[in-house]
């Protein structure tokens, strides 16, 4: 029974793309890769993983490898476990990081789709729920927008009921980096929770000093401020700066974590979904998070963390864009700064047809 029959793999580009940066990146398209899952009984189940304009052959390959080890094997869609443990084998030889994890990890969440349209509830209820209301983040403030551009940005999110917004930092002069921090504050009032991210753009001496310069801003945490592999650089600027440091979103495991944990220099976790291999590896780094008193407050797929965060024990909040709204039937409502979860089974979204392009000869 619910044996997975067929899988279908699709692209969507967002109605919102338009060329953006960070401090390390250059991004010219904001595009998506969709699983789709059909049991025998005639199931469907959606995943999707952000890939912008990145390796799209590489993506493309990947999704019809696991496509095709999949279907020549039997696997129902609760055996989530099961699967991602005999593809890891398979994909040993070239490493189970990287590509193949996301691949593997966007049938995961489509599995989970398809798992709870079967059981007809959300994955929230699936899970058991912690009953907490979940706070959502507006999040954007690319180094590439105009100031024009980023205050309308951040007004937009006060206006609709956002409690704080994240901006980009780790320009090449700091001092543009502290003049948009400061016309933020100005745009949101000093109530609003302003956030930066540097991307792994600055090393230890320049994320110091920028978040000494912004203490006076206000800035409520600072996320990836150098390279994602140097703990012994997190616990530095935290012990010479006292500001609260977020992190995990490159990880494909929770090997950063635990270093993190040890150092003493991480105050918030952020999974990313697709990166770590999809459901139970998100809830496995967010409890061994948890044991530390360290909040869980994941990496872009909001759609998907809100319902998860909503199943832990110390949610944080979840990051928030607005790419996917208009390519998907069922838009996350988000009132007074905090998300509605979906009562529709699974996840309780799906993308329109009319959006999704093959990738299939």
């Amino acid at each position: 029974m619910n044996k997975i029959k067929d899988i279908k793999l699709y692209q969507a580009v967002s109605k919102v793309s338009q060329p953006i940066a960070d401090a390390t990146h250059e991004i010219s398209q904001i595009k998506f890769y969709i699983v789709e899952v059909f049991t025998e009984e005639g199931v469907r189940g959606q995943g999707y993983l952000l890939s912008f304009h990145y390796s799209p052959k590489a993506i493309e390959g990947a999704l019809a490898d696991i496509k095709n080890f999949v279907l020549e094997r039997e696997f129902c869609v609760h055996e989530t476990v099961r699967l991602k443990e005999e593809y890891e084998k398979e994909c040993e030889y070239f490493g189970n990081t990287g590509l193949l994890r996301w691949a593997q990890a966007a049938v995961n969440v489509a599995m989970w789709d398809a798992w709870g349209k079967i059981l007809k509830q959300p994955i929230y209820k699936i899970f058991g729920s912690n009953g907490k209301k979940i706070p959502v983040y507006g999040s954007g403030g690319w180094l590439s927008y105009t100031d024009e551009e980023l205050v309308h940005e951040v007004t937009g999110y006060k206006q609709r009921g956002f409690g704080a917004v994240k901006i980009k930092v780790g320009s090449s002069d700091m001092e543009r980096d502290l003049e948009r921090l400061r016309k933020v504050r100005e745009a949101v009032g000093k109530d609003m929770k302003i956030m930066m991210d540097a991307n792994q753009g600055l090393d230890v001496p320049r994320a110091i000093q920028l978040s000494l310069h912004a203490q006076s801003i206000g800035i409520n945490w600072f996320e990836e401020p150098i390279s994602n592999q140097d703990f012994k650089g997190y616990e530095t600027i935290r012990s010479k700066t006292g500001i609260s440091l977020a992190m995990g979103e490159r990880e494909f495991d929770e090997t950063a974590l635990k270093s993190l944990i040890e150092k003493n220099a991480l105050d918030l976790w952020q999974p990313d979904l697709l990166r770590l291999g999809g459901v139970e590896v998100w809830r496995k780094t967010a409890a061994l998070a948890a044991a530390y008193q360290i909040p869980c407050l994941p990496h872009y797929y909001k759609d998907y963390d809100v319902p998860l965060l909503a199943t832990i024990e110390k949610p944080y909040g979840a990051e928030s864009f607005d790419w996917i709204d208009a390519i998907i039937d069922n838009p996350m409502k988000i009132v007074d700064g905090y998300a509605i979860l979906r009562e529709e089974p699974g996840w309780g979204i799906t993308f329109k047809e009319e959006f999704l392009e093959s990738i299939e000869s």
